[in-house]
């Protein structure tokens, strides 16, 4: 690591020669591949963007100019030539490296980007500042975006606003084999080095003038030269969609050949309008196993041998309790659908797409499209299931509200990665599905306390809720296992073990097993406590707001915003349950605190905001010491 070792700030690229990068594009190809191998993270899309992250700093000052990441998974190579090289070997571990964008980290880093598809909005808005005089005058805006990031409704938004606007942004399209991928000849090429020259540009609207000012006919041979201009876009550039737009398109660049590279990113900045340079990458460039892979299997690779490569990923504990049961329920009716929004292999759904290919659509970055898809083949008569990460869920919230629970639609909301989910930090925590779904008036919100609780909720979900949407939210990682007799059925919730009346436990989904732990510690210690898996959280079960309202204390434990969550609801339900002049139990109402979380390992986490077994029986033993002094 050499070469490495002497780039502190991106400025010291300038001064390597071309053999000199190619060599360290070798050195940051290893650190990467060692760092990912010891503490997991995202492989290929940053193997693949070496040569491009590297050109860009040659090219651009940042922070000067604005270098922009969409998806910031991309953007490890941009951390090693921003002087983070100390920090990668802690990559994405608890008070470690990010494995996104920081603000935290880095004056290079401006935007924590870790949700696709928002780059092009923020390089609008910021070039909309530079262009009132906030900002300096000829301050470059460079948008990296790719990774399957097109996909996403939101990248087109502003795309047209960009072209409308003619807002001076520079669009880097890292096409990688996961985004728009036109047809590509020798004919595209050239015109593309030609159409980038700066020399020719001038030229070409000297050339419009002259023809737009003759006599007679001027407004008729301008039209003609656009008409030739517009069929060799037709014929040698599929991309004319761009300028159609109102954005220059050029390209495709060779994403690994840095002098062409660093060419197109120089005459790119001559421009005075929006404008994409289509850059072609290799995902997983320079490490065969990640080279290999197709994504389908691989997302977030987890700890490897770098010597043999990342394992194929296959789902795990709830992961795989909902694959298994989705394939079975499927077999049985026919109607059931699946939809997801890119990301099929982490949210379990490859083996139904194996199974039932003519029911599986994938979306790609798009959920608003996904939810609302959702709703229109379910008033067609289908039975969609919607996988989908917690935390993208977010983004389809009004689709959710209006579209689905408006109408009443039987939608199965699948939320994978529910809770405290760890190392990609505090974008990704599903921590709000809980407070926000529970609003939607008619929805259903499952939480289940192990994998065959999953099971048979998905069931339950399919065969009960037709009259309106459910929602079933799992955490990362492994699953709890349970047999026949402690799984529950339908809505009612599953009283695990009776006390006497002075304390109960409420634990909502995983915290369940935490609960558990807690509840047989205490009875060593002459606590005799209720615990109640509630297993659905809206509407609560009227048996569990009846026996929790017997007792003095009530803990409800959730691992979900703690403000306006769902405990908040069953202590409000309680109360309003013992308006006929019983005492009132004393709720504590336990869960994540308002706040961003971030990155580390979910157990870790979770006991630090008192949510693990020795948290939970602290709370219960804190809550009747107060309740006995009252």
């Amino acid at each position: 690591m050499d070469l490495l070792r002497r780039i502190h700030e991106p400025a010291d690229l300038r001064g390597l020669t071309l053999d000199e990068l190619r060599e360290l594009a070798g050195e940051i190809r290893d650190v990467i591949v060692q760092a990912v191998a010891a503490n997991s993270g995202h492989l290929g899309s940053n193997l693949g963007a070496v040569e491009l992250t590297l050109a860009l700093h040659r090219v651009f000052e940042s922070p000067t100019d604005a270098v922009l990441w969409d998806t910031g998974h991309q953007a490890y190579v941009h951390k090693l030539v921003t002087g983070r090289l100390a920090g990668f070997e802690h990559l994405r571990q608890a008070g470690g490296l990010s494995g996104y964008p920081s603000r935290e980290e880095s004056r290079h880093d401006l935007i924590e980007n870790s949700h696709a598809s928002t780059v092009l909005s923020y390089a609008y808005g910021l070039a909309a500042a530079r262009d009132a005089g906030v900002a300096e005058a000829r301050r470059h805006i460079v948008a990296v975006i790719g990774d399957g990031s097109m996909t996403g409704g939101l990248a087109y938004e502003a795309l047209n606003n960009l072209g409308h606007a003619g807002r001076r942004v520079i669009i880097v399209l890292n096409d990688n084999g996961r985004s728009y991928a036109p047809t590509i000849s020798n004919l595209s090429h050239s015109v593309s080095r030609i159409r980038m020259n700066p020399i020719y540009m001038r030229r070409q609207r000297k050339l419009e003038n002259l023809l737009r000012d003759l006599p007679l006919v001027g407004r008729q041979a301008e039209r003609g030269m656009e008409a030739v201009k517009a069929a060799i876009r037709q014929y040698a550039e599929p991309p004319a969609f761009f300028e159609c737009l109102g954005v220059r398109y050029v390209g495709p660049v060779d994403g690994h050949d840095l002098a062409q590279l660093e060419e197109a990113f120089r005459n790119a900045k001559e421009f005075e309008e929006p404008i994409v340079v289509h850059v072609l990458t290799q995902k997983g460039r320079g490490y065969s196993p990640a080279e290999d892979d197709d994504e389908k299997h691989l997302h977030d690779a987890p700890v490897f041998d770098p010597r043999v490569g990342p394992p194929k990923a296959v789902p795990t504990g709830y992961t795989q309790a909902f694959a298994e049961a989705f394939i079975k329920e499927a077999e049985a009716e026919p109607r059931l659908v699946a939809i997801t929004a890119a990301m099929p292999g982490p949210t379990g759904l490859l083996p139904f797409q194996d199974r039932f290919p003519d029911r599986f659509f994938d979306v790609g970055i798009a959920e608003q499209h996904a939810v609302t898809g959702a709703a229109g083949m379910a008033m067609g008569g289908l039975r969609p299931v919607v996988a989908i990460y917690s935390t993208f869920l977010s983004r389809a919230w009004d689709n959710v509200v209006y579209d689905v629970g408006l109408h009443r639609l039987p939608v199965v909301f699948c939320l994978d990665r529910a809770g405290i989910t760890g190392d990609d930090g505090p974008s990704h925590h599903g921590i709000y599905d809980l407070a926000l779904l529970s609003k939607v008036p008619g929805m259903t919100v499952f939480a289940p306390s192990s994998a065959q609780e999953l099971q048979q909720m998905l069931h339950d979900a399919l065969e009960s809720c037709t009259d309106g949407p459910a929602v079933i939210r799992y955490p990362k990682g492994q699953a709890r296992q349970v047999p026949d007799d402690e799984v529950g059925r339908g809505l009612q919730a599953r009283c695990a073990r009776s006390g006497d009346g002075s304390v109960a436990v409420v634990a909502v989904g995983k915290l369940f097993g935490a609960a558990e732990k807690a509840v047989a510690e205490l009875a060593g210690e002459g606590i005799e406590v209720t615990l109640w898996d509630p297993r659905v959280v809206q509407p609560w079960d009227e048996a569990l707001v009846e026996d929790c309202s017997r007792h003095r204390v009530v803990v409800v434990a959730e691992d979900g915003i703690r403000d306006g969550g769902v405990g908040s609801h069953l202590a409000a339900r309680i109360t309003d349950h013992c308006g006929d002049g019983r005492p009132v139990p004393t709720v504590v109402t336990l869960g994540v605190p308002t706040q961003f979380i971030p990155h580390g390992k979910p157990d870790r986490i979770l006991a630090a905001l008192g949510l693990d077994a020795d948290g939970l029986a602290r709370s219960v033993r804190e809550s009747l010491a107060v309740s006995r002094l009252g």
